[in-house]
């Protein structure tokens, strides 16, 4: 104690953790401050004499989380989940402690720490297991000659698979152009990957100089089969080299999955021998659930899988977990051997610094390790039972409300809506929801259409905090409605735009605004036929009450239990999770906006030009392209599409707390018993 000084500030700070994850429903979940906000608060300099613990931990509420987005507030709805969980925190606290660079089994020449690469081994072995992945992937199996590896992201794993693939097949072409240079080889090299891809497969293009073509998608915004060949067969009349397909199961924009099953083949037939990668980055935790496992169907052909347990398993960031069928691959790309580097058990032991860009490594395997024991396979199913779930809730609650529209299925617990009309209208709604920082959601486009993404990623999520959320959502809906299509306006009784406290419009409102938004506006509906969702739930602002208690209904679309599969339980009145939560054209590209997009200038459509000229300040707003959306957001006319070369997606980069009452087993505060 006295010769580091570590346990009264320790204690101290894990005293504040805990506070933080119990209280961080209450806090606003973006900031309210603007960029260089800092800047006035700290000095030009570093200071020459040490500062007290008093005064360093004084600043993490003064000057650290005033500019803090609260990812495990149950509010927090955009982009995908990115959890933490008491066992995960526990298990970096002690990997951090002992500080291990784990790039070799064997670490320094008169030191051994095997521990990091050997349970690194095991847990993935492990988790390949419970995702329901091939035995090629597996480091213990005597068929196998493949295995698994921890990254830091999918964006970087995505990227080695693609330089392994380019290294491979450029040692096929030389073996019949032993004369050429590797350079010009590269530069026939052509991959693939759906328009619905992220952004970091471009990147990966970018930093590896092959070139990615990006193809159009079907009505479920599927990478299929016959388009991938089609494109390979018109690549090689210009003589090319197709080396790589990127799979997409569960895409940013609207978490749609691509068809494994036909893409498969096509890269394993003997004209192709294409590299299967596959970035399951969200969706990939899903697969502990059987039922979820019908979207891995043609896995069998993937020479590398990809998935963030840092996203939706509760351990936090980073750590992403990446297998490849034949890690030799891998060493043929990677492998450096000075001497300083070499070992008594080199080549007989897994050395993972040749199956990765850099060469320290952090001991990730530790907080994965402690996470999966503490909450078992069993658990970890509930929780994502559970977060799906819950997106059904809310699916159901914006499907009861005629002036909202779904546009994609929903797959897992990813929701995207909008309201009906134009685009206008929905960008306007999320630019109010978003000014109040009382929920964060973030924007996507689908045929033309500007949507809503509104993602369960909090494992504190409770149907309260849904049907809190909702009723924002329904009453700003509800007042932008009638301001914009002449009706009384309707506020709430402090005068804020977004009421500090759930404050409903009356039934007659919200009746009266749809019916004359839907019916008899201003603003004509879309050419394209508009089909209104049946009304499931009865649900109004006027209803949606904190106590409120929703009776649960079946959903004819629902993709979470499929009726097919006759071996798999349904989870929906046998579990105890359930008893609480359950609830009975021409595709374009669907992404989610990035805030590095490039401005452009034009014109927005205008469907009420009436109502917007009494407006100055919003018909100005209208009239730019790029919306005044808080600071990162933006959204593009059509017509600037072309302009650039490909949308990026936002990056991608969901445990109830003890508030909820229900003390679900999943909870980072409970102590497993």
């Amino acid at each position: 104690t006295q010769n580091t000084g570590l346990p009264l500030p320790g204690k101290e700070m894990v005293d504040y953790i805990c506070q933080y994850l119990s209280n961080v429903r209450e806090r606003r979940v973006t900031p309210d401050v603007q960029p260089g906000y800092m800047r006035a608060q700290l000095p030009d300099s570093a200071p020459m004499d040490p500062d007290s613990w008093d005064n360093i931990f004084g600043d993490i509420e003064k000057i650290i989380m005033p500019g803090v987005v609260h990812w495990q507030s149950p509010h927090m709805h955009a982009y995908f989940p990115a959890l933490t969980s008491w066992p995960s925190l526990l298990g970096d606290m002690l990997a951090d402690a002992i500080n291990c660079l784990g790039f070799t089994w064997v670490i320094f020449f008169l030191g051994y720490f095997r521990s990091c690469t050997e349970l690194e081994m095991n847990v993935m072995d492990w988790l390949a297991k419970m995702l329901g992945l091939p035995e090629k992937f597996l480091h213990h199996h005597p068929d196998s000659v493949g295995g698994g590896v921890l990254q830091s992201t999918v964006s970087e794993s995505t990227l080695v698979a693609l330089l392994a693939a380019r290294k491979n097949k450029i040692l096929e072409m030389k073996v019949s152009e032993p004369d050429a240079d590797e350079s010009s080889l590269n530069s026939r090299l052509i991959a693939y990957a759906s328009d619905q891809a992220h952004s970091s497969v471009e990147k990966a293009g970018l930093i590896s100089l092959v070139k990615i073509k990006f193809l159009p998608v079907d009505e479920n915004f599927s990478l299929r089969g016959e388009t991938l060949k089609k494109a390979i067969a018109e690549d090689r009349k210009k003589g090319l080299v197709p080396v790589f397909v990127c799979a997409t199961l569960g895409t940013t924009g609207v978490c749609a999955f691509d068809n494994l099953s036909e893409l498969g083949p096509i890269c394993k037939c003997d004209a192709e021998g294409l590299w299967l990668h596959i970035d399951a980055a969200y969706a990939g935790t899903a697969f502990v659930c059987p039922e979820f496992r019908l979207f891995l169907e043609g896995i069998e052909y993937a020479d590398s899988f990809t998935f963030n347990p840092s996203k939706w398993m509760m351990v936090h960031f980073d750590c992403t977990g990446f297998w490849v069928k034949d890690k030799y691959k891998l060493h043929q790309t990677f492998s450096v051997n000075p001497v300083y580097l070499r070992h008594a058990n080199s080549g007989a032991a897994i050395d993972f610094m040749h199956w990765q860009i850099p060469l320290s490594r952090r001991f990730r395997s530790l907080k994965l390790w402690f996470v999966l024991r503490s909450f078992g396979v069993k658990k970890l199913q509930a929780h994502v039972r559970h977060g799906t779930e819950t997106a059904k809730f809310f699916e159901s609650l914006v499907k009861s409300d005629p002036l909202f529209e779904i546009p994609a299925k929903r797959h897992l617990g990813l929701v995207v809506f909008r309201l009906k009309g134009p685009n206008w209208l929905t960008e306007k709604l999320l630019k109010e929801l978003s000014s109040s920082g009382r929920l964060f959601l973030i924007p996507a486009t689908i045929c033309d259409k500007f949507i809503i993404r509104f993602t369960v990623t909090s494992q504190f999520t409770t149907r309260e905090d849904i049907l809190r959320d909702w009723t924002i959502i329904q009453h700003t809906a509800a007042q932008i409605v009638s301001q914009n299509y002449g009706l009384h306006s309707i506020s709430s009784d402090d005068g804020a735009r977004i009421p500090a406290m759930v404050v409903e419009p009356s039934s007659d409102a919200i009746s009266n605004a749809s019916q004359l938004y839907l019916d008899g506006g201003k603003s004509k509906p879309p050419s394209r036929k508009t089909v209104v969702q049946p009304k499931k739930l009865s649900v109004s602002p006027s209803t949606c009450v904190i106590s409120q208690q929703v009776k649960g209904q079946g959903d004819p679309l629902d993709d979470c239990f499929p009726e097919d599969v006759q071996d798999v339980t349904k989870h929906k009145l046998t579990s105890f999770l359930f008893s609480y939560l359950s609830v009975q054209g021409k595709k374009k590209t669907a992404r989610s906006l990035s805030c590095t997009s490039v401005p452009v200038t034009g014109s927005l459509e205008q469907c009420n030009p009436k109502a917007a000229a009494t407006d100055k300040e919003e018909s100005r707003a209208s009239a730019r392209v790029l919306s005044s959306l808080p600071e990162d957001m933006m959204m593009f006319k059509k017509s600037a599409f072309k302009k650039l070369i490909k949308f990026y997606s936002v990056p991608s980069f969901p445990e109830c707390s003890i508030q909820c009452g229900l003390q679900l087993p999943c909870c980072p505060l409970q102590a497993i018993v």
